[in-house]
């Protein structure tokens, strides 16, 4: 009988042991390799809708720069979350500044301004040096009143301008501004729930 109670014990600390590698593991991915992150508002519709959750590579940030059409969560400028701007601005002409700093808030938009662009907003529509993106992903919305900014900003060297595709939906650097690389946090590569969204993005 006492053989049998040693045998449990050392099951039972073996099983803690396991359990507590397991979650060390999993905190370690979490915080180095890939996070999941839940989307919190209909700004990225029709390609993320409320409630679906992303796989966000954190590794690749310390390797490569954002590239134009990649799905970043970050931590927007302070005071993005009350639409502040880092300069007062013309209704028409985007946010060409962000306060310095940065909100504890994570947030999830697409790159469409890489540094040194001149961008320009139109019918809910980005046009780059003159030049209308293709989007094919976004929700066009020609009247909302961040989608008519045709005075054109020049993106800060460093920075990066953020939109999300639901244009007439979204608050977004047209509001508060571009977003300093040191503010990203990583690439959303996959969807993973509801499983019926499980895909690449």
């Amino acid at each position: 009988m006492a053989g049998e109670g040693k045998k449990a014990g050392g099951s039972l600390i073996e099983l803690v042991v396991i359990v507590a590698i397991a979650l060390g593991v999993a905190l370690a991915i979490q915080a180095f390799l890939v996070k999941p992150f839940r989307i919190p508002s209909e700004s990225m519709v029709p390609t993320l809708e409320i409630g679906q959750r992303v796989l966000v590579d954190r590794i690749g940030m310390r390797f490569t720069d954002p590239e134009r059409g990649d799905v970043m969560v970050f931590k927007p400028p302070r005071g993005a979350d009350e639409g502040m701007c880092g300069v007062s601005h013309p209704a028409e002409q985007p946010c060409p500044r962000s306060t310095p700093g940065k909100s504890d808030t994570n947030f999830i938009k697409r790159v469409v301004g890489l540094p040194g662009e001149r961008l320009s907003i139109r019918r809910g529509r980005v046009f780059i040096d003159g030049e209308p993106l293709d989007e094919p992903y976004i929700t066009p919305d020609a009247q909302c009143a961040l989608c008519n900014m045709p005075e054109g900003i020049v993106v800060p060297e460093g920075q990066y301008y953020m939109l999300g595709d639901n244009r007439g939906a979204s608050a977004d650097s047209r509001e508060w501004g571009p977003v300093p690389r040191d503010n990203m946090i990583g690439n959303a590569f996959a969807t993973y729930w509801p499983p019926s969204k499980w895909g690449g993005l």
